[in-house]
């Protein structure tokens, strides 16, 4: 599908009228590299994207979802000999990729190639984050782009990330010149961020790819990761409007609960009546936004497990809460 009746100011600004809606990876990447925004899917949650080149493109992001500078984002790549152009990767972080791309994990490695991605997007450090992501359309575009394309979440700075192509649009379609629908997202978190920087390896960010699963493969986790280096740690971030209690029993007056397991009250708000933490993840940020929608006077969500994926969901509720994890 397409719709032209709307083009990206210069520099890849707000959008007069609404984004152009495509399914095809040629205009999308036509748009990247004509410095203007593009909404993306993933398969972790709908992102933002522009050349991480270009440091305009890039600041139009900023613009769009009013993100502190210092916030660096990560870098989309195609592959891992991609990555490898514009970041130094050693044995660990050739494990990571090999073990976990194309997919939900994000390597912050010694940057290789400023250029590639600029030091606007790195928020100056000498240190860059590299995916190559698993969904089948962002990969297409990045192929058909040919260089590095960051790709923040498409919500504004602090808000739920968007899962769905309807919530992208709703958040930062006006920026856009290119809107790409590629279906819910699969994962409906975001990926996991692991620092392979001075021979040693941290967990940043919790996400889909879990701490068992990787220390399988490195070993033990350091615990000085420096998390500065990581997009996402902001103390109050992923929130909605209404305020958010978290390891709640019950809904108090006026609150909607967010259920997890056999025990849920309203189906409509559960994050998953079975207890999956997957199901729970994919609709962490969906129902809260939707929730968001009816203004309560909060929104309370059942205890999660912190096992597995529950570390990540957990995360990403304590930063909705207003905690840093």
């Amino acid at each position: 599908m397409e719709r032209a009746d709307g083009q990206a100011g210069e520099g890849g600004g707000r959008a007069d009228g609404q984004s152009r809606l495509t399914d095809s990876v040629d205009i999308a990447a036509a748009a990247l590299k004509a410095g203007k925004l593009v909404l993306l899917p993933t398969e972790t949650v709908y992102g933002l994207a522009a050349d991480a080149s270009d440091a305009t493109a890039v600041a139009a992001i900023f613009e769009a979802k009013g993100r502190p500078r210092f916030n660096p984002l990560i870098a989309h790549v195609p592959d891992a000999m991609a990555a490898e152009s514009i970041a130094v990767f050693g044995e660990a972080a050739r494990k990571l990729a090999e073990a976990f791309w194309p997919g939900p994990l994000t390597l912050v490695a010694p940057v290789r190639d400023r250029g590639a991605v600029c030091d606007l997007a790195r928020a100056g450090l000498d240190s860059v984050a590299v995916r190559a992501p698993g969904h089948a359309k962002a990969r297409a575009i990045l192929s058909a782009f040919g260089g590095a394309v960051v790709a923040p979440s498409a919500n504004r700075s602090g808000r739920p990330s968007p899962t769905t192509f309807a919530d992208a649009v709703e958040e930062t379609g006006a920026f856009a010149a290119a809107a790409v629908d590629g279906g819910p997202c699969a994962v409906g978190v975001e990926s996991t961020v692991v620092s392979v920087l001075d021979g040693k390896v941290a967990l940043l960010r919790p996400g889909a790819v879990t701490r068992a699963e990787i220390e399988a493969l490195v070993g033990p986790l350091s615990d000085s990761g420096e998390g500065h280096r990581s997009p996402g740690r902001l103390t109050l971030h992923y929130a909605p409007d209404a305020p958010v209690r978290i390891e709640a029993e019950a809904a108090r007056p006026g609150e909607i609960l967010l259920g997890f397991g056999p025990d849920v009250g309203d189906v409509r708000w559960s994050l998953s009546p079975t207890g999956d933490l997957r199901e729970a993840a994919a609709n962490v940020f969906r129902l809260l936004r939707e929730a968001d929608r009816e203004h309560p006077a909060g929104i309370a969500v059942a205890p999660i497990p912190l096992t597995g994926l529950g570390e990540a969901i957990n995360d990403r509720l304590r930063r909705a809460a207003g905690f840093v994890g």
